[in-house]
Formats: C-alpha cells, sequence, structure tokens
C-alpha cells in the first residue's frame, strides 16, 4: 500500500538498535526526509515489540542483533500483532541466509548500514510505496529459493503450526495480478514489470495494491513470500 501516497500526517518511525549511536544517526538522517517522523526508539528486540504495541508506527528500522529478543524474532511478533506495519531491516552485512530468514518473518526489504544516508531515506520511501528495497540480484536469489523449496523452511511452516492440516488456497488472483506477482517474485522492481508487460507503471502498482489486499499482507516481499507458500505459483 502506498503510504507516502495516501496521507496527510507524517509517516511514523521507530528505530530498534541495540546501539545508542547507531539509533542516533538514523534519528538525525531521517529529520532530513520529508514527511518522516521518528516516534520513538528501543534498544532490543523485546522493547521493540511494546513500542509498537504502543506507539503504533507505520514503519520500524530493524537491527537484527540485539539482546533480549533478535530482530528477526521481533519482527515476526510486531507482524503477527500488527500486520499492516511495515519492517525494513538495516544490517552491516549481507548475509544471504539471515535475509532469507528475515524476509520470512515478515521484512519488507534491508539497507546496509554503511549505505550512503541517502540510500536510508530512499529505502523507507521505496518501502512504504510497495517497492522492493533490496538489491535486486540478492533478491531474485533469495525469492526463488523460496520457492524452491520443496517444504516450508521452519520459520514459514512455525507461522502455521498447530493449526491442523493446510487448506488449499481460496484466494482469487486474476491472470493478470498471477503475472504481476511472478514477477516480483522474480525479484523484478515495478518498473521492469511495466517493460515487461507493456504496461504504465501506475498500473503495475494498482495490480500491487489488489494482489497485497487479496493476500492479506503489507508490502509486495510478504505478498511474494505468501504466494510461494500457497503454492500460487507454477513451479
Amino acid at each position: 500500500m502506498d503510504l507516502m501516497g495516501e496521507r496527510a500526517r507524517p509517516v511514523r518511525i521507530l528505530i530498534a538498535d541495540d546501539h545508542p549511536p547507531m539509533r542516533s544517526a538514523f534519528a538525525a538522517i531521517l529529520a532530513y526526509g520529508r514527511g518522516l517522523e521518528v516516534v520513538g526508539e528501543a534498544l532490543d528486540g523485546r522493547e521493540a515489540v511494546l513500542k509498537c504495541e504502543e506507539l503504533r508506527p507505520d514503519l520500524v528500522l530493524m537491527d537484527l542483533s540485539m539482546p533480549e529478543m533478535d530482530g528477526i524474532e521481533a519482527t515476526r511478533a510486531i507482524k503477527e500483532r500488527l500486520p499492516t506495519t511495515v519492517v525494513l531491516v538495516v544490517t552491516a552485512h549481507e548475509d544471504e541466509d539471515l535475509m532469507l530468514r528475515a524476509i520470512g518473518a515478515g521484512a519488507a526489504g534491508y539497507v546496509l548500514k554503511g549505505d550512503d544516508p541517502s540510500r536510508l531515506i530512499a529505502a523507507v520511501r521505496e518501502a512504504l510505496s510497495g517497492e522492493f528495497p533490496m538489491d535486486q540480484r540478492l533478491a531474485g536469489r533469495l525469492l526463488r529459493r523460496l520457492a524452491a523449496e520443496e517444504s516450508p523452511p521452519d520459520y514459514l511452516a512455525s507461522a502455521t503450526e498447530g493449526r491442523g492440516p493446510k487448506q488449499p488456497p481460496t484466494i482469487s488472483l486474476t491472470p493478470r495480478e498471477l503475472e504481476v506477482l511472478g514477477r516480483v517474485v522474480a525479484g523484478k522492481t515495478n518498473r521492469l514489470i511495466a517493460q515487461e508487460l507493456h504496461m504504465s507503471l501506475s498500473t503495475v502498482k494498482r495490480h500491487l495494491e489488489r494482489i497485497v489486499t487479496k493476500l492479506g499482507v503489507s508490502d509486495r516481499t510478504q505478498a511474494a513470500v505468501k504466494a510461494i507458500e500457497l503454492g500460487l505459483l507454477p513451479k
């Protein structure tokens, strides 16, 4: 959902990182972003979950390595309680396995701590606008790895554990929506999807908004994850 385009009030952001200087640096960078407001900070994953329940932010900047509860578990807990809150991972390293787990837990994408400060603001806007704030080659690899799994990974299976046998999906997507979603799973940007399907960028965004709504998720990344989990796309 395009949060940047549909609301007049500032986008509310929570920063979760166990290093105070890093939280201060993120807050200072985001202060330069028009329409962005830092409403709270958390020093570990458990506090991040509690602060999210209290403050209801639109987006969380989530460090992965934190005490008490790590960023992956905190992301999963936040998405269970507040499914429309977008979680953007901030990390020092591009660890493919770690990012796969983060996406499975509910993250929309990531930004590297060593990136240019302008990249942080751009990544926040991309996540809020339904884009994929992640290196496109890595995004494609991660989503293809999910699609290639013979059974759901532990971090996806745990979400449905104890709920009985998996039922066939009842979600109905149009052929065009499936074409768009298939390209999201391949890690392609909205602009590239528009070029390949010979449609306008705004039309791609409308298709993605409908897909996100039908799948009951918060962003295109999680739409791809859920489509894979439910077997909505051919192998």
